[in-house]
């Protein structure tokens, strides 16, 4: 996804130069843009099992106070929200107070936490690797499913005082998930409820023809590293943000953005798309990742199974104990899911969620978005979300 919207700044800077607009929000980080618009933020450090030191940006309950103190705040139940590739927790941020989803629960009597995950521009630290150096990097969503998520929910439970929560992941947040069940099947009886949005495991029907012409160019691991020159993907930019100040105005891009690569990698759905957002949406996207996770979706697309990544027949034979990588057992993902996914999505296919619906062993809902152009970034951007997702959402989580 933000591979294209990277793309798209280059091309506004290209094309137009336009006076700057002075919008703050595109320098304020996740918890200054949530204590702007009055809701109250914490932030803590996780470390996974291998290192990695995550963050995780908390709303413990809505703008207008908790009355009862910290005590009704640990009556709450907590709802735990997992952004897409190359995002980050902003994702839940980006609209209004009343459109935006992180905002909408807390308000709605939930404890929201949202997760960042390994690599990307919060979650850039470790106990002994450097960003700098090859090893940090080495990992996709294999180790996000495998060691983040157990760490950032054994985390919330913890300090939440909880047994369960409700999990809720947009795009490779919802593949993170399956990984991390068909792993470890033992969390399973820590999940109330588990919401995918767009969601992403097979990936064969995607109709992208960025992500497919990236699949189709660079076969292996060792294509991408040479091409790109390193072991990060597309990184948090601070000047790209300055560009963005100076360059992206809802005034000037409603002719580029029909135009953008966006909608050539999500689906075309201009009326969805809010422009008065768009220099904030740029400004906290793309927040970077390794370059193996985009590896192993590209992996995904070329083989037609969701399985782990693929190191060649030897390393596979030494890592896996088989010369392929073994497929993920989404048979093992065993609790309440709710699937929400639309047929204009260019990323998660109808095709591949059918398949991953047929796959799963207890979906309990499988919703369709009943607006026939909504789209893949529409589930988190999208100014109509809150009719077509979040309320639903919210609907189905109170009887879980």
């Amino acid at each position: 996804m933000s591979l294209c919207i990277y793309y798209f700044v280059v091309l506004v800077m290209v094309v137009v130069w336009v006076q700057g607009n002075d919008n703050p929000d595109i320098y304020l980080d996740v918890p200054e843009l949530i204590k702007k618009y009055g809701y109250p933020v914490e932030s803590h450090q996780v470390v996974t099992e291998d290192g990695f030191i995550l963050t995780l940006h908390r709303i413990p309950h809505g703008r207008h106070g908790d009355i009862g103190g910290e005590n009704r705040v640990q009556g709450r139940h907590p709802v735990f929200l997992q952004h897409g590739l190359l995002s980050s927790s902003a994702c839940w941020l980006m609209a209004e107070p009343d459109k935006a989803l992180a905002y909408i629960a807390a308000d709605a009597g939930y404890d929201v936490w949202m997760g960042n995950a390994r690599g990307n521009h919060y979650s850039r630290n470790h106990t002994s690797l450097q960003p700098s150096s090859k090893e940090f990097w080495d990992f996709s969503y294999d180790e996000m499913g495998y060691y983040d998520l157990p760490a950032v929910i054994d985390y919330v439970l913890a300090t939440t005082e909880h047994s369960k929560l409700a999990y809720v992941g947009h795009s490779m947040g919802t593949t993170m998930f399956f990984a991390f069940l068909s792993s470890r099947p033992e969390y399973a009886n820590k999940i109330r409820v588990m919401f995918g949005l767009a969601p992403v495991a097979r990936v064969d029907h995607t109709r992208s023809t960025v992500l497919r012409d990236i699949a189709y160019r660079y076969r292996t691991l060792e294509d991408l590293f040479e091409v790109l020159h390193g072991y990060e993907f597309l990184p948090h930019n601070e000047l790209v943000i300055k560009w963005t100040e100076e360059l992206c105005t809802p005034e000037h891009t409603k002719e580029l953005i029909c135009l953008s690569a966006i909608f050539r990698l999500t689906g075309f759905d201009y009326p969805q798309f809010n422009l008065t957002w768009l220099p904030t949406i740029l400004s906290h996207t793309p927040e970077g990742t390794s370059i193996r996770t985009m590896a192993h979706y590209a992996q995904g697309i070329n083989t037609g199974k969701f399985c782990r990544f693929d190191f060649g027949w030897l390393h596979n034979l030494c890592r896996y104990g088989q010369i392929t990588p073994p497929e993920y057992s989404l048979s093992d993902v065993k609790v309440p899911i709710v699937l929400f996914w639309s047929k204009n999505d260019y990323l998660a296919d109808t095709q591949d969620v059918s398949w991953l619906a047929s796959q799963l062993p207890h979906v309990v809902i499988n919703y369709e978005v009943p607006y026939p152009k909504f789209n893949h970034i529409d589930f988190v951007w999208g100014i109509d979300a809150l009719k077509y997702v979040y309320k639903p959402l919210l609907k189905y989580l109170a009887f879980f």
